[in-house]
């Protein structure tokens, strides 16, 4: 928890708190309140990637307390590489973003019409799960078209390749006092 306090008043020291560089389209609530945890937990960038801690673990007991270790160290360092892979397959995907703007605009639109009236179709009042439902299914012809699915595995496979390696031969940090021992077996 002090190491946490640390690099935020490091990051407050250097005029970047996570308050100020979380976006303002993102509102108040539980989502930003992760993404703020997120960003407080993150470690520091440089010592994520520095190329002299890499090494290959000398057996599978090491493999194991590595990846364990750098799972729960490197947490949100993950978490934003992940969203990076997620941005990387949207703006590389041309159809894809025709897809996101298709049901975000259905959303919209569907935001607008609630604000002026209630939807009612055949008599019956809509509620606004159905409605987004509705979105969804609009542009499900477009996320089929684009692949999406095959865009979701992608991420889902290169954020395990990513990661993976990264945690498996990345050098643990030396913790005092915490020091993960394997029994024989």
């Amino acid at each position: 928890m002090a190491a946490q306090k640390d690099q935020q008043n490091d990051a407050e020291a250097e005029g970047l708190s996570a308050t100020t560089l979380l976006p303002k389209l993102i509102p108040s609530g539980v989502g930003r309140e992760w993404l703020e945890r997120r960003r407080a937990t993150i470690r520091p960038w440089g010592a994520f990637v520095d190329q002299q801690r890499f090494s290959r673990p000398r057996n599978l007991g090491e493999l194991c307390q590595r990846l364990v270790r750098n799972v729960e160290y490197y947490q949100s360092n993950y978490v934003f590489v992940f969203l990076g892979l997620i941005l990387y397959c949207v703006v590389t995907s041309p159809m894809l973003l025709v897809a996101l703007a298709v049901f975000f605009g259905a959303c919209y639109i569907l935001y607008l019409r609630t604000l002026q009236s209630k939807l009612v179709l055949f008599g019956r009042e809509v509620s606004p799960a159905h409605q987004y439902a509705l979105a969804g299914g609009i542009s499900f012809p477009f996320f089929w078209l684009a692949g999406a699915g095959s865009a979701v595995f992608w991420v889902l496979g290169a954020t395990l390749v990513v990661i993976g390696s990264h945690a498996a031969f990345h050098q643990i940090e030396a913790a005092e006092g915490e020091e993960l021992q394997m029994e024989p077996v």
